[in-house]
This record gives C-alpha cells, structure tokens and sequence, in this order.
C-alpha cells in the first residue's frame, strides 16, 4: 500500500487500490473501447471553471458566502428533457435568492447535474421471486428494469451519459448568460408559491422585504440594464465521482497550470461509502485540483476525518474541500460536534455542509422509499445548533431534490401523506423534495441563518467575539 505522504500519483494509480462499489463489466475490451472513445472526447467543464469555484468555496469557508447544492437524486436517460433541466433550475435560483435574502451572503450555485448518474447500492445483487441479478447502479451503468440484459453493466452507457451531461450544460449555460436568472424574474416566481403556501402570512412578510429590497436597489440605479450580476448568474455542476473509468477518461492536463483537472464536472465528490482511506476513491482524486467534496457520515471518526482532510487537502487550501454531512436527524447532535471541534482546533480550512436526505431515509407504511420532511427539517436545525456550539461557519445545504410535482418525501406545508406517496412516485433511487418543499426549506433555512446572523451581531455589539467562527 502506498503511504499516504507519497506524491507517485497518477490518472490511473487508482487502479492498484481496493475499490468498492464498482460494477463487474462481463466484456473488458468494450470496457477499455469505451474508456478511449471518451478520452478523446472534448472536456465537459473548463479548468478555469473549476478553480473560480474553488475561489468562491473559499469564501464560503471563510463564513463569507453560503453554498446551495442540490439536484436529482440520479439523472435518467429516459427524463431527460429541456423543460426538466430548466424546471430544477428554476427551483435552485428560487431558493439561492429566498437565501441570500436571509442569510445576507451571497450563495454559491451548485447543481447535483450533468454527471450525476451513478449511485452507491447496499448490496451487489437484487433478488426478486427467487431471481438475483446485479443491483441497480444508475444509467451510466445498467438499466433499472429487472431483467438479466437491462441489469448487465454496459460500457457504452458511458458514452450516452457524456452526450446527456454535454446537453445539459449547454442548456444551464445558456439559462445563466440570457436574462433567464435576473434576480427580479426569479423573485417574481417566488410569489406564486408565497400565494399557495398554508403559511401564507408568514412567507408574504419575508417577500414584501424582498421586494423593498429590490425597489430600492432600483432607485439607486442598480438593475439588469445597468449590473450584469442582476441578470447572470455562476453556476457550476457537481456529481459523486463513482464510476471511476469514466472520471479517468475526462481528466486532462491543464494547459495553463499543468495541473491534472477532472473535467467531468466542476466539483466531485467522496461517498460515505468510498472514502477508504487506501481506497481507489481517495486515490484517484486526491491527485486532481478540482473542488472535492467528501460525505461525512455517523461513523466517520475525527481521527480518521482529519487524516482524509490531509490526503486531500494537504496545503489546507480553503476552496479545496467539502465537507458534506449526512448523519440523520437522531445523530447529528452527538455525531457532528467532535467533528466540528476536531476540524477547528485542528486549523482545517474546509466548508461545512448539511446534507440532511441521505440519513433520513424510511420505508413508509404503503413500502416505498421515503423521506419525512420534519426530520429534513430537524437535522438541518441540528447542524446550525452545533455550528453555534461550536464556534463554526454552517457553510451551505445539499438537497436531493427536482423541479417536478413528484410526491416522493412526506409532509411539509403541503402535508403529503403516505397514501399520497403513490400518486406521483417517479424516482429510480431515492426520493427527491418536489419544488414546494424545496422552497419551503428555504424559507426555513432562511430564517434560521437570519436569526444566526443576528445573534452574531448582537454578541459583536455587546463587545464579544464568535468564539473562534472563520
């Protein structure tokens, strides 16, 4: 085993590591066919692209800006559909300024898009009616219909997920250049869910401030017409690096640094699943200078945290690192704080993240998949409280989450009940917040990162510090 001080790191170094969670391809030459067609194929992001995110994340480490991360829980060959990529977006721009409002800081935009096909499975094989085949991996690997050809891993899927993802963000660029995310235009949408919401006096107070906000922003002179940040927007994609062959065919040598970029997305991620510390995971991107992010589940001590941090973050570049939280409602007061006050005392320049989905999953009564929206709600709660213990910047949210009218986690304003749940249950994996319990979290979000603000105000005023807060 390499040690983890060693600097012999290559594109493929990964491949005399342990790795988990990756599919067993029955035909290797197609495999190795697929792997070169793709390395030849142009980069889906610019290097350039990726280092302004990481510039951005940095503020966010420094308690500077606020990260919003969030899209589908796995993107689909067969939903793909302009109307379904501008329907997520639309919902993210909503809750960025719904956000920004209430936290006073500007947002990062970060999407769960373009790239965003593999998915980790708790076991390899399926069995249904006494038939095992290979689990459901997402569609850059196998099909979710199960039969023994849709469930074999295919290479060539990779190549359909590249022209899907380049798709994509032509679409989302285009959406961020032509006027389609001016901040008037998106608050304008606000108001429709604001006029449906059973909390309907209490959204309407928070979006009448908005709207003197921007009147008086207007009289000052600062519109569309006259600031292009009014108009534009930065958006950046993100995906879980998992499908390892795929992430190694899009890395590329950065002409103006001469630094290796993973040029499958802006910013990839760890899962809980694949962060071995002398895994193939951790292998393959620590040695790319993209934005990382790392999934930091209940069983992830503060030792083995810290030695994670300094194999992919070992200049302590603030910007360089992710910290993305999912411990689930019931943990995330016992579990977080040592990892806070480990990473703080420590001197560890990362962002800290809430993922509040991925711990809070339940089988419901009528068998399906899903996610209570009060213990969302809850480990969010959780992860502000121990960031105020603590001393610590909460540094953004990641949301699985789409712009459909799916009915896939329960509650909320809306009150989806389990019997509901049927009516429009359209996910492969895992259930997604539809567009108003996304905006309603925001809503939440906002006013507890108002009343965060306050008190810091209030303390700074009274002659105190943020006790150690970056």
């Amino acid at each position: 085993m390499k040690s983890e001080g060693s600097n012999a790191w290559t594109p493929t170094s990964w491949r005399a590591m342990p790795v988990k969670q990756m599919p067993q391809y029955p035909d290797m030459a197609k495999l190795a066919a697929a792997e070169q067609r793709l390395s030849k194929y142009p980069p889906l992001v610019f290097a350039s692209e990726a280092r302004s995110l990481k510039t951005v994340l940095g503020r966010v480490a420094e308690g500077k800006a606020f990260l919003l991360q969030g899209g589908d829980c796995a993107e689909s060959f067969a939903e793909f559909h302009p109307d379904k990529i501008r329907d997520t977006l639309h919902v993210l721009l909503q809750m960025a300024v719904i956000l920004t409002f209430g936290g006073g800081l500007p947002v990062v935009k970060v999407g769960r898009m373009a790239g965003q096909f593999a998915k980790p499975r708790s076991a390899d094989m399926e069995t249904m009616d006494g038939v095992s085949l290979p689990s459901y991996r997402g569609d850059i690997i196998n099909a979710s219909e199960f039969d023994e050809a849709s469930r074999t891993p295919d290479p060539a899927r990779m190549i359909q997920a590249y022209h899907q993802s380049a798709a994509t963000l032509n679409q989302l660029r285009a959406f961020a250049h032509d006027g389609y995310a001016d901040l008037h235009k998106v608050y304008q949408w606000n108001l429709g869910f604001v006029t449906r919401s059973p909390w309907v006096e209490r959204y309407e107070t928070f979006a009448s401030r908005i709207d003197e906000a921007l009147e008086f922003m207007a009289a000052c002179g600062v519109t569309a017409e006259t600031t292009s940040a009014i108009r534009e927007i930065d958006f950046y994609t993100s995906h879980e690096a998992l499908l390892l062959p795929y992430e190694q065919a899009l890395t590329r040598i950065d002409a103006a640094t001469g630094d290796w970029y993973d040029l499958s997305a802006h910013l990839l991620w760890i899962g809980d699943r694949t962060r071995q510390l002398d895994g193939a995971h951790v292998e393959f991107l620590r040695g790319v200078k993209n934005p990382l992010g790392l999934k930091c589940g209940p069983s992830l001590a503060p030792d083995d945290l810290i030695r994670l941090i300094d194999v992919l973050n070992p200049d302590n570049e603030a910007g360089r690192l992710t910290l993305i939280v999912r411990m689930g409602a019931d943990k995330v007061a016992d579990k977080l704080p040592p990892l806070l006050r480990r990473v703080r005392d420590e001197g560890r320049a990362v962002v800290w993240v809430c993922d509040p989905m991925h711990g809070n999953t339940i089988t419901s009564p009528s068998g399906y998949k899903t996610r209570p929206f009060d213990r969302i709600l809850s480990e969010v709660r959780g992860f502000f409280d121990a960031h105020r213990a603590a001393g610590t910047h909460p540094g953004g949210v990641h949301f699985e989450m789409t712009g459909q009218d799916v009915t896939e986690c329960t509650g909320g304003a809306e009150d989806i009940t389990d019997d509901a749940l049927s009516l429009r249950y359209k996910t492969a994996v895992d259930p997604r917040l539809n567009a108003n319990q996304s905006l309603e979290l925001a809503f939440l979000i906002a006013e507890m990162s108002k009343s965060e603000r306050m008190a810091i105000k209030r303390l700074r005023m009274a002659g105190g510090h943020a006790g150690g807060r970056a």
